[in-house]
């Protein structure tokens, strides 16, 4: 009975100790396995046993990117000028081993080897450069971050420099600076405005001027050729008119010629075209023989009359 329970204990000691022994791996980690303190083997994602008292799990690592916001950092540029200047490194471990076995305090190496980094890199440059060369400044420290760190397992992928915060002094002088260049772009703009304002308004006085010329030029020529129009209408009228007087004036001499009109007749109708003639304005009458006799009183009266 007692060997029984001996067994059963024994069997329950040997489960336990199975199950504390198992380990799951999680997506994006890796697990260091060492032996008797000796590295063994890294475990990737999936089911795993260890040997109970002989191995053990040395080091979890995350395979995911990492971020790190190092504080601000005391750099001098190229000109003397101290500033401070803080930086994010993005980073991801490539080989769980080189990273638990490369270096000690990985992180804390690679915030030193950021700060030597960038004032390598800031005493080459002068305020200005520094100031408008973060690019520059960034593919420099990713690309020699990048290389230190690859023996250690770990890739930089990117380096953000995140503020440049120069002495008082020299803010308050940039601020001067840019507070004077907004004054001189905006004298520029304004001038640029006022003159393309006088452009535009020249050429408006100048197209209107043109348009009003050649408003005039055809008003001139419109009304030249209505004043030839209505000239030619009138002589053609004028021409017609006489041509019917003339046709009138021979059809009433056929008309006269063929009623066989006697003397009589026609000394009464040079009486009468004599009247006509006597009541015009002019100061002498030349009267026919033929008709002087019946005329003379007539034309007697006329030059009293006058």
């Amino acid at each position: 009975m007692n060997s029984s329970w001996l067994l059963i204990a024994v069997l329950l000691f040997l489960l336990i100790l199975l199950i504390k022994n198992i380990r799951i791996v999680p997506q994006a980690n890796a697990f260091i396995l060492e032996r008797l303190g000796a590295y063994q083997t890294t475990w990737e994602v999936g089911l795993h046993v260890k040997i109970p008292l002989v191995d053990r799990v040395s080091n979890k690592v995350s395979m995911k990117e990492n971020v790190i916001d190092f504080d601000p950092q005391p750099v001098i540029t190229k000109d003397n000028v101290t500033m401070q200047i803080d930086t994010v490194v993005y980073y991801q471990i490539t080989d769980a081993k080189l990273f638990t076995y490369g270096v000690d305090r990985p992180i804390s190496a690679i915030e030193n080897l950021t700060a030597t980094t960038l004032r390598n890199i800031i005493g080459d440059l002068e305020l200005d450069e520094t100031l408008t060369s973060r690019d520059v400044i960034n593919t420099k420290m990713r690309s020699i971050l990048d290389e230190a760190t690859d023996p250690w397992g770990i890739k930089v992928n990117r380096v953000e420099v995140k503020n440049i915060l120069p002495p008082a002094d020299i803010q308050e002088a940039m601020e001067k600076q840019m507070r004077a260049e907004r004054g001189r772009r905006e004298a520029i703009l304004r001038a640029e405005g006022e003159k393309m304002s006088a452009i535009l308004m020249a050429e408006g006085v100048k197209q209107s001027t043109i348009l009003k010329a050649e408003a005039d030029k055809e008003s001139a020529i419109l009304q030249a050729d209505a004043n030839r129009e209505r000239s030619i209408r009138e002589a053609d009228g004028e021409a017609e008119a006489i041509l019917k007087v003339q046709e009138a004036t021979a059809k009433g001499l056929t008309m006269i010629k063929d009623a066989h009109v006697d003397a009589a007749v026609i000394q009464l109708r040079s009486l009468d075209a004599l009247a006509k003639v006597a009541n015009g304005q002019a100061t002498k009458i030349i009267i026919p023989s033929e008709i002087q006799n019946l005329a003379g009183l007539a034309a007697s009266l006329k030059e009293i009359s006058q």
